[in-house]
This record gives C-alpha cells, sequence and structure tokens, in this order.
C-alpha cells in the first residue's frame, strides 16, 4: 500500500466506492455524462472493459462492461472499505451471509469480494492498495449516502453490526411522504458516532423484480431538473421526485434499467 492511500483510505466499515456492470458501456458512459457530468479513463481489464468516471479529474465511480454471453442483473453495487478482505469475507460467511467472488486481488489497486447479506442484497469489499475508492463527494454527481431497502431491519441489522462493527439505531420519526410511524422501519449504521449507511425495511413493499438490494444516492444540485432529464435520456423516473429522510429525493433508471437514488444537495442535510 501506498502512503498516500494509508493517509486517506476510508474506515473499515464505510462506503467506499460504487460500480456498474452493464451491457453497452458506450451508451451508458453517455447518460452519465450528461446527466452528471462525467468524464472517463480506461481503468483495469482483468476481467472485461472498464472505467473510472471522473469529475474535475477525480475518480467518483465505476462503470465495467459484462461479456456478451453474461445476462446478469444491471445493477449499481456498493463496496465498503476493509483492511482485510479475507477477514472480512470470513465474517460475512460466518454471519450467514454469501461470498460470491474472491477475495482477489484487482490488479494492484486492491482487493475485493462481492457477497450478499442473509436476505440477498448484494454488496462489495475493498480492501485499498493504490486506489482507495471514491475521491470526491458532496457536490453534483458524486455519491453521497447508501441504503439498503430489504424485508426488514431486524436480521440484517445484526449482520451489518457483526461484519463491519456498524452500531445500528432505530429511527422512529418517518418523512412526510413515507408510510405510516407506525409501520417505519429504518436503522441508521453508525461509525464513532458518524452516520455512513441505512437500512430500511420496506415489508411487502420490496418490488419482487428487484429484491433486497443496496441503493447508492447522488448528489444533484436540482432533484426535480435531474429527474426531467432522466427521462429525456432514456432512463426512467421510479418514484417523482418527493422529500426524505436526505433530503428532496427521487429514484430512476438508467437506459439499462440500473436503479439509482438522485437527492438535492441543500445546506444542513448531512450530504
Amino acid at each position: 500500500m501506498t502512503e498516500a492511500a494509508h493517509a486517506t483510505r476510508r474506515p473499515p466499515g464505510t462506503p467506499c466506492w460504487s460500480s456498474l456492470m452493464v451491457h453497452g458501456l458506450g451508451t451508458t458512459e453517455a447518460f452519465y455524462t450528461d446527466l452528471f457530468g462525467w468524464e472517463y479513463e480506461p481503468g483495469p481489464e482483468p476481467f472485461g472493459p472498464f472505467v473510472h468516471a471522473l469529475l474535475g479529474g477525480r475518480e467518483v465511480a465505476g462503470i465495467g462492461e459484462m461479456p456478451p454471453d453474461r445476462h446478469l442483473p444491471v445493477a449499481w453495487t456498493t463496496y465498503f472499505a476493509t483492511d482485510d478482505a479475507d477477514a472480512a469475507a470470513e465474517a460475512v460467511r460466518s454471519c450467514g451471509g454469501t461470498v460470491a467472488v474472491g477475495p482477489l486481488d484487482a490488479a494492484g489497486a486492491g482487493r475485493t469480494a462481492i457477497c450478499s447479506d442473509p436476505l440477498g442484497a448484494v454488496f462489495g469489499l475493498w480492501q485499498a492498495e493504490e486506489r482507495i475508492g471514491t475521491r470526491l463527494s458532496g457536490v453534483h454527481g458524486t455519491p453521497v449516502w447508501a441504503e439498503l431497502v430489504t424485508q426488514d431491519t431486524t436480521t440484517v441489522g445484526k449482520f451489518y453490526e457483526h461484519v463491519f462493527g456498524h452500531e445500528a439505531v432505530h429511527r422512529t420519526t418517518a418523512p412526510a411522504s413515507a408510510a405510516p410511524a407506525a409501520d417505519f422501519d429504518y436503522l441508521t449504521l453508525l461509525l464513532d458516532g458518524r452516520p455512513v449507511a441505512a437500512v430500511h425495511g420496506v415489508g411487502r413493499s420490496l418490488p419482487h423484480d428487484r429484491g433486497p438490494h443496496w441503493m447508492t444516492y447522488f448528489a444533484v444540485d436540482d432533484v426535480d431538473a435531474a429527474a426531467a432529464l432522466v427521462h429525456r435520456l432514456g432512463g426512467r423516473v421510479v418514484q417523482p421526485p418527493r422529500e426524505g429522510l436526505t433530503g428532496r429525493v427521487t429514484t430512476v433508471t438508467d437506459p439499462e434499467g440500473a436503479l439509482l437514488a438522485l437527492v438535492e444537495l441543500r445546506p444542513g442535510n448531512g450530504l
């Protein structure tokens, strides 16, 4: 590990990177350039074509292309920082999760694994070496929050506490746009008292075609304008702009169907 990577790497258990696997890299690049202003540079290709998305020359996310014969779900994946990917993968297994890929070395950039929690939500592990993950946050087009959408918080809350050392704290106040407070099931995951992610239990409202999933929230300057732009660019608005726990938010898909949330940057919303 380089000295610079050591100085700026994320604390273990913190979401540190988001990546997307798609069927058509070029069309997806164009969509996110128009939406977020991303530029790209080629990344390592041990598993196929891959690019790093940049804002102002700083890495914010990754996009890879699946082999033509693979028909995997197109989805954004949240990666959690770890100091030891092998130990973290073993913790995933021992707590009832699954390790689908790895741990393996990623061309000197770090060591990684793809896992799922006991209810099936996919996430990644990232042990930083040359690449620490997202290098810019808090401006338009950057990932600013990660939230697990799942059936209920009871089992998976304990899973993430044990695997990553999170403290799971129940939130009792729902936003005006949410379900009645009696049915509100929401955990904030803390590290050293600081919120780093959340778990939202939605019960039977969980879409059958998606199952439990980690949602990446990207910052935008104007969420209503961004939702309209997604529609014009060939994406889909799944949930129209509304007031949420993190501010004004909308849920959309890109043209290949990858789900993401857009949240408006506002003073005091903590993003």
